[in-house]
């Protein structure tokens, strides 16, 4: 039997494909990439054509030997990496590693893994697309540079271990603005008057209802109170008015579903209402994506590629979501036509789809007993946004009110608005609402009722209600906000949301407190340097546009090495000015009272990598430090934030324990 050697990223996935493909095939997997630029040298002939020199990763050393034996074997190899440009790099960089031979070597893309999809694309092999993979070296080349200039600066000039970033520093910079914002926010004073009020009635039972001051007739603007002295005296005016319906308006609001998710609203909504990370999100998905035990079924893969920007779905997947709706909701549920969402934003690549599950049918509930808790939490979030977009608009009988109080001495008549929704028809709201974020300022239908009213009907008033308030900063980054930020300004796209902001949590210059961003002092110092004297790394409308240039290259409608050019060339000459100009920015010292116990000098507190510490004025001639709120006289143990006996040295064992033989 002729052998086929299909070759993916991971296990996972391979024992997925195994399953369904059968025995003429041998699966392998290369464990993600298996070559890079080297780690410790730049790894770029910025001199000739910015070339890459590549070499396989060392611990791919064993992985690659393998598929070049398996290679050797095979009479036709398929290239069955991600569909996107990091998966086409990546087969990419497996013919070169492993030496194959292009003539023989084919790739095969699909967006899921099923039967019908994986035959498909074995129908339908093609040539490695070199424009993905010039897109995702131009990325990989520009990171490098950026990462490779920059970073040493800021070791010299700020402290050791320090990375800046094409893209995580945009995001960094986010992150610090918006906490500045904060700090200099000043609240500003406002009062609200709420009415309580109700039908005229004999009985006096009529149902209440609350309205709100919101203008004084005739007037255009709307009516602002200030200060409590204000509200009070419009709240005495108030009381001794007459209140009327002057203006009733009906009409019936129309909610559409959202669309499928791509990768941006999954990571938004899956924070929203899991409270997972992007990268838990991301991890997650890959495992639904790559296959799992379903029972009888065995290996199946319960969704879509999870690394997208198009909102489309395959008609086959849409006419399954219509028919299901059919039988399980019934025909009132089922609009007249299949919805089609199309993607407007810059970049989207509509050739790829939406995230679904690769089969309608599939229930959350039937596969549950098969998937741990998170796999199981997010893959009914995925499941019930895929159904909900194909589910009839939800409708709201909305009613708003227009009441004048006309006050006793006939001076001004002041407008209370009150308004009312109830639901018509549910519509996908059945199965899924969409969470909110802290700016989101819709109001939420369904949650108030009023009573029957009629113009010019005389009311009630029960009681006034008058309250201070005062205009709040807006709100910190959190996961889902700041992955929304980020994509709505075109930074980044769907793989590498997650990683940026892990980057940015793990290199200490963030942290999350209550699920929302803080930058550290050090994120905030880091920033400062590169916005002095790197701005145009940090200009979200620049690092846009270099994404959008990739998408270019990727359309092969762009030379990467010219992109690269474009961007060197005044770069190289911003470094240049950097390193002359760029000082040492820190923490101004803070005085003590204490002084040194070995020089007597004074003590100040300055700000290192682990923090703010005790040190002595004399350094370098003395070099006495301490932890804050311990004695000075000892050394810092750095590593561990605590001090070191003197005497002993870093690494030595202690006495009590016998080294092992």
């Amino acid at each position: 039997m002729t052998r086929k050697l299909v070759i993916v990223e991971s296990p996972a996935k391979a024992k997925t494909l195994g399953k369904i493909m059968g025995r003429p095939y041998t699966i392998k997997a290369s464990m993600g990439h298996v070559r890079d630029l080297p780690t410790k040298i730049l790894g770029i002939d910025v001199n000739n054509g910015f070339e890459p020199r590549y070499a396989v990763l060392p611990n791919k050393k064993a992985v690659v030997k393998e598929i070049k034996q398996a290679a050797a074997a095979a009479a036709e190899i398929y290239l069955a990496t991600d569909p996107d440009r990091e998966g086409e790099a990546i087969s990419w960089h497996l013919i070169h590693a492993a030496d194959l031979e292009e003539a023989s070597v084919r790739r095969v893309v699909f967006h899921e893994i099923t039967e019908e999809a994986i035959k498909a694309a074995f129908h339908h092999p093609r040539n490695i697309d070199m424009n993905l993979v010039n897109a995702q070296q131009a990325r990989r080349v520009l990171d490098r540079l950026v990462g490779y200039k920059i970073s040493p600066l800021l070791w010299k000039k700020v402290q050791r271990g320090l990375s800046a970033g094409r893209v995580q520093s945009v995001a960094l910079r986010m992150i610090v603005e918006r906490e500045q914002e904060i700090l200099n926010f000043v609240p500003q004073e406002y009062w609200t008057i709420d009415a309580q009020l109700a039908k005229a009635s004999p009985d006096g039972k009529a149902p209440s209802f609350k309205a709100r001051l919101a203008a004084v007739k005739g007037e255009r603007q709307k009516l602002q109170l200030d200060n409590e002295n204000e509200s009070k005296r419009t709240a005495s005016a108030l009381k001794d008015s007459r209140l009327f319906v002057s203006q009733i308006k009906k009409k019936r609001l129309t909610r559409t579903p959202p669309p499928p998710f791509i990768t941006s609203t999954l990571q938004q909504e899956a924070w929203r209402k899991l409270r997972f990370t992007g990268q838990r999100t991301m991890a997650i998905a890959q495992q639904l994506y790559e296959g799992l035990p379903i029972g009888e079924e065995g290996e199946a893969g319960l969704i879509t590629y999870m690394r997208t920007d198009s909102t489309r779905v395959a008609e086959s997947a849409v006419a399954e979501a219509r028919d299901f709706i059919t039988q399980k909701f019934g025909p009132e549920f089922l609009p007249p036509h299949a919805r089609q969402f199309t993607r407007k934003a810059k970049g989207a690549q509509e050739a790829h789809e939406a995230i679904r599950p690769t089969r309608m049918w599939r229930e959350p509930d039937a596969v549950k007993p098969y998937l741990n808790s998170e796999q199981a939490r997010l893959y009914r979030l995925i499941w019930e946004r895929m159904i909900a977009s194909q589910l009839a608009n939800a409708l709201f009988d909305t009613t708003s009110v227009d009441i004048e109080a006309r006050t006793a001495d006939h001076g001004a008549t002041y407008i209370l608005k009150a308004a009312g929704s109830v639901p018509h028809f549910l519509g996908f709201l059945v199965l899924y609402s969409e969470g909110k974020d802290d700016a989101d300022s819709e109001e939420q239908e369904g949650k108030a009722k009023l009573p029957p009213l009629t113009e010019g009907e005389e009311l009630r008033l029960l009681d006034l209600l008058t309250e201070q308030h005062f205009t709040e900063p807006p709100p910190r980054y959190n996961e889902a906000t700041l992955v929304k930020t980020l994509e709505e300004n075109g930074i980044g796209r769907p793989s590498t949301y997650a990683p940026i902001i892990a980057t940015l949590r793990r290199r200490g210059y963030v942290q999350a407190k209550e699920g929302r961003f803080y930058p550290l002092d050090l994120g905030t110092t880091v920033n400062g340097v590169l916005v002095a004297h790197f701005p145009t790394i940090v200009d979200t409308k620049f690092t846009a546009q270099m994404e959008e240039d990739l998408d270019e290259i990727g359309r092969g409608k762009q030379d990467w090495v010219g992109v690269v050019r474009e961007f060197y060339t005044p770069f190289e000459e911003t470094l240049r000015k950097a390193s002359v100009e760029m000082v040492r920015l820190r923490e101004p010292d803070e005085p003590t009272d204490q002084s040194c116990p070995n020089c007597t000098r004074p003590m100040v507190i300055r700000s290192g990598r682990f923090g703010k510490f005790l040190a002595c004025t004399g350094y370098p001639k003395c070099k006495t430090t301490a932890n804050l709120g311990e004695k000075p006289g000892q050394p810092r143990d750095a590593r561990k934030g605590r001090r070191r006996p003197w005497g002993k040295k870093k690494g030595a064992r202690s006495a009590r324990k016998p080294r092992k033989t």
